[in-house]
């Protein structure tokens, strides 16, 4: 269930996504804030660069990756506390690659303190 912020926020993005579609059909250059990776990318990626490489969910190829695979750990549906901990260990090697800091030790620390609810 989403709370009252990540609906506002979800607006926001609507609105920005539909104006921004709009100045393009008008022919105004409007940049893209990401690329991202593309499906045929994400096909050629080795299972060992996605944080849950057995589901191949999770993609931890840059530093937005894996800052994006860290706020949606709990998001991830159908996979076991063991599988959690590898992704895990992944997730924060790969944030040691890109110098992000992680605060949370362990990844039951996203559940904790309302940050997140286990499913």
């Amino acid at each position: 269930m989403a709370t009252t912020k990540q609906k506002q926020a979800a607006r926001r993005n609507l609105e920005k996504a539909r104006a921004a579609r709009s100045a393009r059909a008008h022919g105004r250059h409007v940049s893209r804030s990401t690329q991202g990776l593309s499906t045929a990318e994400e096909n050629r990626l080795e299972d060992s660069e996605f944080a849950f490489s057995e589901q191949r969910k999770e993609p931890l190829t840059d530093a937005n990756h894996v800052r994006n695979a860290i706020a949606r750990f709990d998001q991830v549906e159908g996979v076991t506390d063991a599988e959690r901990d590898r992704a895990w260990k992944r997730i924060t090697a790969a944030a040691r690659q890109y110098d992000i800091e992680v605060s949370e030790h362990d990844w039951r620390q996203l559940f904790q303190g309302g940050k997140a609810h286990k499913r």
